[in-house]
């Protein structure tokens, strides 16, 4: 395994999270479809706890608005966005199978399975000759444990020596995969003979696939509409709504939970790559002349491992560590409102339990940047499966707001009385109404506003043709008159004029941090995945308590009758006080292994009465990864669980205060 995949035993976590059902493919019992998935009774209260995380450090201590919008999408609306033209990844086609692939997971996964047999080779020979040779490979263990894992997308590790300069190649490749563009895929498809890894069979030229799910709204069929693809959609059209619910402060932020669906082309991975995922977004709003952030100052010193795109474009992928504060000097980060996200989303992931070592923040290449951002930065995680991005965080600009305001004719911009009259020069367009009406006819109201609405560039440009040629010409997208159109002189005035603004007008800029949960929830799932030193056999996932599906067991020394009575009593006292608490008392299996299959569940603590309990009304109190046990009244142990589940204490401090207890229970 490479140095940029997580090394663990994947096939024993697969078996864990199966047999505990995390999560599992959804119509299982039928013949079930790639890319779906159903969250079990601890996947899905484990992201409920990231989610009610997330609000907690996002909504309510930023003050945001949180909405819930609609999942099904007019068309129009995704088309005035921009997803039905460019929201599309790069395909390619087994020319025998007839195998879909994703062009760029392609490339990537044969490109890194001949880098890691090209370790493997080094390695062998290294051994052979008794020398010490640095790889990036697993060791030889770990080799053995890889080859009974499933296929791997690019195909299993072959040993076989590579040239240095080819493999230097390869890493300049992977370094920056996300730049290339379709013909750039075909070209490297092409140049390293890549293959379909399943079949060996050669694959077609990449081509474009759209990846939204398309339906119909109502009986008629006339009106298309899509599953949405993202949340932001709902919140920009509800932005003048915002805005007043917000008495027009600015700078204000939405808030939105909720699914998302995307029809991948080759889903894979479990949840790192599905169809249908929980998203969790914000659009926060801000002035564009006014960048800075009020709290900026609590995240500057904040050290973020950061992957600019200069550096990935050198054909490098080890992250440079560097503070916010300094990056926005730097404009490596562009803003102060960017920067200060990018702090929060770090702070998040720490609290939910990321590996910080296992954490980097890459900025996003030209080719891959989306269709409506200026910069973005992805926060990726480390899994066994590479570098998965997690949470994007990107400023749209005022795109999103502008199309759609040009599109509807509805204002989305904010008024802000000036303290002192603003007088400047700007060139101004005025139609001339008795020409540029009867000429252009329907189009004359939407050609009226791409002019009036033009930076004054664009305008210029406009002008400088009239001058030169006597016509300009005037292209049209995205509104209910697409086309091109001729303009002459006599159908518009273009001049300088001196204007005095009492009130300034604008479209606001949008830095967006948007999450899949579902990835975080399986990063997690992966980071928090250990054996005991003793036992091999004993997997244990140390989930943080805030985040733990279940965060105390209840369970009885044994299946005596009279320890029916306080079983119940210790577990309604903790969920009164808000402590999901889960009973395991079946008899047939010893205390040991009901410990043991708790802690696959992650749960990290356990009360146990037993028979003392019924002398004194003590019970012992476990704690998951050390193992180690205290004893106390029903009273005190319950205040002490709710006290380390909300992180008000921690468990050296309880031990500091308690006595141990000798137990043989493990």
């Amino acid at each position: 395994m490479t140095d940029s995949k997580l090394n663990i035993d994947r096939t024993a976590l697969e078996q864990l999270v199966n047999k505990r059902f995390f999560y599992a493919p959804s119509y299982g019992i039928y013949e079930n479809v790639a890319g779906l998935f159903d969250l079990g009774p601890t996947g899905n209260a484990l992201q409920q706890n990231l989610i009610a995380l997330w609000r907690q450090h996002f909504v309510i201590e930023e003050d945001m608005l949180e909405v819930d919008c609609s999942v099904m999408t007019p068309a129009q609306v995704l088309k005035t966005s921009g997803h039905v033209d460019k929201f599309a990844d790069w395909m390619c086609k087994d020319t025998k199978t007839g195998d879909i692939l994703r062009a760029d997971h392609l490339v990537e996964g044969v490109l890194e399975a001949r880098l890691e047999g090209d370790a493997l080779a080094r390695q062998m020979a290294g051994i052979a000759i008794g020398s010490a040779v640095a790889v990036e490979s697993a060791s030889g263990d770990d080799a053995k444990k890889d080859s009974k894992k499933k296929k791997k997308k690019g195909g299993p590790a072959v040993a076989a020596k590579l040239d240095d300069a080819v493999a230097d190649e390869y890493r300049n490749v992977l370094a920056q995969i996300d730049n290339y563009d379709g013909a750039g895929l075909a070209e490297l498809i092409i140049k390293y003979d890549v293959r379909n890894p399943d079949s060996g069979n050669d694959v077609s030229s990449p081509v474009e696939f759209n990846l939204m799910f398309e339906s119909n709204i109502g009986p008629t069929g006339q009106l298309k509409g899509y599953l949405r693809p993202e949340t932001a959609q709902g919140q920009f059209v509800n932005f003048s709504r915002l805005l007043e619910f917000n008495n027009q402060k600015m700078p204000f932020a939405s808030a939105m939970v909720g699914r998302s669906f995307r029809n991948e082309i080759s889903p894979r991975s479990g949840l790192l790559r599905v169809r249908e995922f929980t998203m969790a977004e914000v659009e926060h709003y801000v002035d564009p002349l006014k960048k800075q952030h009020p709290r900026f100052s609590e995240v500057a010193d904040t050290t973020l491992p950061l992957l600019p795109a200069s550096v990935q474009l050198e054909g490098k992928s080890q992250p440079i560590a560097m503070s916010i504060g300094d990056a926005v000097e730097k404009k490596i980060i562009d803003n102060e409102t960017l920067g200060y996200f990018l702090g929060r989303i770090h702070s998040y992931l720490m609290a939910v339990g990321i590996k910080p070592e296992l954490l980097r923040f890459r900025q996003h290449l030209q080719n891959e940047m989306a269709h409506y951002a200026c910069d973005c930065w992805d926060a990726e995680i480390k899994t066994s499966y590479g570098w998965i991005e997690c949470v994007g965080c990107a400023d749209r600009s005022a795109y999103d707001l502008t199309v759609h305001s040009n599109y509807t004719g509805e204002k989305l911009c904010v008024r802000e009385t000036l303290p002192e009259p603003l007088v400047y020069e700007k060139l101004i367009c005025e139609p001339n109404s008795r020409v540029f009406g009867p000429k252009l006819k329907k189009a004359a109201k939407p050609v009226q506003n791409y002019l009036q609405t033009l930076s004054e560039s664009g305008l210029s440009a406009v002008k400088a043709a009239l001058d030169k040629d006597g016509k300009a010409v005037v292209s049209l997208r995205n509104t209910t008159a697409d086309g091109q159109y001729e303009i002459t002189p006599d159908m518009v005035c273009i001049e300088n004029k001196t204007i005095t603004e009492h009130v300034r007008e604008y479209t606001p800029n949008v830095i967006e941090p948007s999450f899949g949960m579902g990835r975080i929830l399986y990063s997690l799932i992966e980071h928090s995945f250990n054996v005991r030193a003793d036992d091999e056999q004993r997997a244990v996932l140390s989930f943080r308590p805030v985040v733990a599906p279940f965060k105390c067991l209840v369970l009885p020394l044994s299946g005596h009758p009279s320890f029916a009575k306080p079983l119940l009593a210790v577990a309604r006292q903790l969920r009164s006080m808000g402590v999901p608490a889960r009973i395991d008392d079946a008899a047939s299996a010893s205390i040991g292994k009901r410990y043991a299959r708790n802690d696959e569940l992650g749960t990290p603590f356990a009360i146990t009465v037993d028979f003392q309990t019924a002398d004194d009304s003590s019970v012992t109190l476990r704690e998951r990864d050390t193992t180690k046990q205290i004893r106390g009244s029903i009273d005190d142990i319950v205040v002490i669980v709710k006290d380390l589940v909300s992180d008000s204490i921690t468990w050296d401090s309880v031990l500091a205060s308690h006595k141990l207890v000798n137990t043989s229970s493990e």
